[in-house]
């Protein structure tokens, strides 16, 4: 059994004390507005360039905490820094998002990747639930109408493959749009919230769900069958727990329980089988036959990886009650804590090697910025406020 009061206050601290003062001492880039995302491990800027995705989950993270914890001014006025920035400098005259900017704001890198326009649309919706400013509420609907444009081919002139040789679909943008329809649910038309949760219920559920293995698949042909090659093959355990707790969270929305057990079974299912057993942690990415990834970072342990687990455990928990997923989250706990948490100047490593050491020591770069680590511990906090102390 778990005793939520035993880890309520060491995620409030790492929370409030350790995670967000990291972002707001060392981020903040008072020249040109935005933040600094490629952070060394004592928060010294070791490069510039800004990402938009980035850019865009912390003004999600500081709009979400001024909503849902307190209203401090100062972390309203930081999520307008990175608003104002984007506002101003992130999208191409077609309205997509950007990849990347300079410091000052010129574009580095084309509209390409449509997660960028995702975690926009995110920021901007709850930014206006912080301000009540109208114009944000058009940026995050305008940008969430046109991912649905995109989602049939989301790279679109910026695809490199070769058209009909082997199509495949991708597991990323459902995943998002489980989670970004309820994000955006006070801006959009019932109608269309409700036909969004179908299609990404049933795109999840069953669609990259292969009920032969129990595995959530990354890659899927366009007909829902199996493809046999490196991309088809590939499973990201992070992807897939992600995925399960976003379920849960639709399905507590329309009180299908029977939703919510599926989501944690097949979570309870994914930790055992993507959990190293001979050096501990999750890998970041498996192959369904077994055999070697393609990515050479395959047995690396992420930070985000061990967050999304947590909180998909600790779901499962609030919802059924199933203790398998107590165990899950004290284990997976009890392994990231004393690794990815840095006590001398906080916020967490982001990359650990098999065996649990430090890849590097740098606290954020191009993939890393502050959202993961805030969210799932605010998100765990929620949770196990609401389970026995």
């Amino acid at each position: 059994m778990l005793n939520a009061g035993q880890y309520i206050p060491v995620f409030a601290q790492e929370l409030n004390e350790r995670v967000i003062p990291f972002w707001e001492r060392h981020s903040p880039d008072r020249e040109y507005g935005g933040y600094f995302t490629c952070l060394l491990r004592d928060g010294q800027v070791y490069d510039t360039d800004k990402f938009i995705w980035l850019q865009a989950r912390q003004v999600w993270t500081f709009s979400k905490l001024y909503n849902n914890q307190e209203q401090r001014q100062e972390w309203l006025d930081l999520a307008l820094l990175g608003a104002n920035f984007l506002e101003k400098h992130g999208r191409d005259e077609a309205g997509n998002w950007y990849f990347s900017l300079r410091q000052d704001g010129q574009p580095l890198v084309q509209a390409y990747n449509i997660f960028s326009d995702c975690f926009a649309s995110m920021a901007f919706g709850q930014l206006y639930q912080a301000t009540g400013t109208e114009r944000y509420a058009s940026i995050a609907r305008a940008t969430f109408s046109r991912i649905l444009e995109r989602q049939e081919n989301p790279k679109g002139s910026y695809n490199k493959l070769v058209p009909g040789t082997r199509p495949l679909m991708g597991f990323s943008l459902p995943m998002i749009l489980c989670n970004l329809c309820l994000e955006l649910e006070p801006l959009l038309e019932p109608e269309l919230v409700e036909t969004t949760i179908d299609h990404c219920i049933h795109t999840v559920m069953d669609t990259f769900y292969d009920e032969a293995s129990g595995l959530i698949l990354e890659n899927v042909q366009p007909d829902g069958k199996l493809s046999d090659t490196f991309e088809g093959r590939l499973l990201n355990p992070g992807h897939s727990l992600e995925a399960m707790w976003f379920i849960m969270d639709l399905g507590e929305r329309r009180d299908d329980q029977e939703l919510i057990r599926q989501a944690t079974e097949r979570a309870l299912f994914m930790l055992d089988y993507g959990w190293d057993k001979e050096a501990g942690g999750l890998f970041y990415f498996l192959d369904r036959k077994g055999y070697p990834p393609q990515q050479l970072e395959w047995d690396q342990k992420l930070w985000w990886v061990h967050l999304e687990a947590m909180e998909a455990a600790l779901k499962g928990l609030q919802h059924t009650g199933d203790e398998r997923c107590a165990h899950w989250f004290k284990q997976l706990y009890d392994y990231a804590w004393p690794r990815f948490s840095d006590p001398e100047y906080g916020e967490w490593f982001g990359y650990l090697k098999r065996d649990g050491t430090p890849l590097h020591t740098a606290k954020g770069g191009k993939w890393k910025g502050c959202f993961h680590v805030p969210r799932a511990l605010w998100g765990c906090l929620e949770v196990l406020k609401k389970l026995p102390a």
